[in-house]
């Protein structure tokens, strides 16, 4: 069985989908491992570094027309999803919700697209959970860029010139990028608060040293699948009255509230942002499915009433080496777990929880029942 790793064309996309350490796992399974020259420069890896772990160097040419396995980052393009062999399986960042060209391409290709955003929220998938190891330093890396752009520090110092105060910084989300941010911004020191709107996520919180806020909106809950459910108008309109007060005391304010394949919610407003104080970072680390914060930009850095606004995109590509590391650790583990030994060949049941939930495209057509619910494909 034949695995195929591309290089990445988007633009300042640096993830790449197959590590040499990963490439070696890969090998040792009975799998012969491809990949297109130069894959690994922007990680620092070279060819012959890839070579020596046994994989050989293919031109994408060959690679898409014989792999029986594409591994990839980001999704293709239309024209590269059209020529796709029928029977390959391609596997990585599909942006199923969003993207029904590409979709509708591999459908007329014949071949099999798996979405690693739609990797279930079980215990059995934990391994190959690429949006919960990318979010995770998506968390990291939003603190990071605060605490260089906040015109203070984060720790309270005791100093012969005075004590200076911790910074306050407040987490809206307490998913996984939230709980990484929470925990980030606690170990530089900064006294934190963070919202989430499944009040069984306030352990979690609290066991990072931060205070939990409370802030009554009415019913909520999470999905099946551990995501938070979308607030009506109403309920968005008290979140925001009460959370006003928080953000004006910040520092920094993070915000990562998103609902699985829905826009993100509209969560700081104009408003809010005025009563905040001069200086102050507000970091949107959703603003790549619409934003939370009223006037972020996707990848750029806006000021608006004296405050700084993130709105940057793909923030675990900032730490490329170490978001590469677990992104092609987690496509290991898929081609790990569904390895059949005796036949030296992937086994994907239909049947199976993971298979079903990660399939958007097979047979001709798209088969994913929310992807078509969403993109109006019945």
């Amino acid at each position: 069985m034949k695995i195929f790793a591309v290089r990445e064309l988007a633009a300042g996309e640096r993830r790449v989908s197959l590590t040499p350490a990963s490439a070696d796992k890969l090998v040792k399974l009975g799998a012969e491992v491809w990949a297109e020259p130069g894959l690994g420069a922007s990680i620092f890896q070279s060819d012959a570094e890839y070579e020596r772990r046994g994989v050989r160097m293919v031109d994408r040419a060959r690679g898409l027309a014989e792999a029986d396995w594409v591994f990839r980052v980001r999704p293709p393009t239309p024209e590269e999803a059209a020529a796709s062999r029928p029977e390959s399986i391609h596997i990585g960042y599909l942006e199923p919700f969003t993207n029904r060209a590409v979709l509708e391409a591999f459908a007329r290709s014949g071949a099999t697209a798996l979405s690693v955003e739609l990797v279930p929220r079980s215990t059995i998938a934990q391994k190959l959970d690429v949006l919960s190891s990318q979010a995770n330093l998506a968390g990291y890396v939003a603190v990071m860029l605060a605490a260089e752009r906040l015109p203070k520090i984060l720790p309270m110092m005791m100093t012969p010139a005075g004590t200076i105060p911790p910074a306050r910084v407040f987490v809206v989300g307490a998913g996984v990028a939230g709980l990484q941010a929470i925990a980030t911004a606690r170990r530089l020191g900064a006294r934190v608060e963070a919202y989430d709107t499944r009040p069984v996520v306030r352990e979690q919180v609290q066991s990072l040293g931060a205070k939990f806020v409370e802030i009554d909106v009415g019913e909520t809950g999470q999905t099946a699948q551990g995501y938070a459910r979308p607030l009506t108008e109403e309920q968005l309109a008290r979140q925001r009255e009460q959370m006003a007060r928080h953000c004006a005391e910040a520092d920094v304010v993070i915000t990562t509230a998103q609902v699985f394949g829905r826009r993100a919610p509209r969560i700081i407003t104009d408003e809010m942002i005025k009563r905040m104080k001069p200086g102050s970072v507000i970091v949107d680390l959703a603003v790549e499915t619409g934003g939370n914060v009223e006037g972020s930009e996707l990848d750029r850095e806006v000021e608006r009433h004296g405050i700084r606004i993130l709105g940057l995109g793909n923030l675990p590509g900032r730490v490329a080496v170490t978001a590469s590391l677990m992104y092609a650790n987690n496509l290991a583990n898929f081609i790990e777990h569904f390895w059949d030994r005796e036949g030296r060949h992937v086994r994907l049941p239909e049947n199976d929880e993971i298979v079903r939930s990660m399939t958007v495209v097979r047979g001709g057509r798209v088969v994913h029942p929310t992807v078509i619910e969403a993109l109006g494909l019945q």
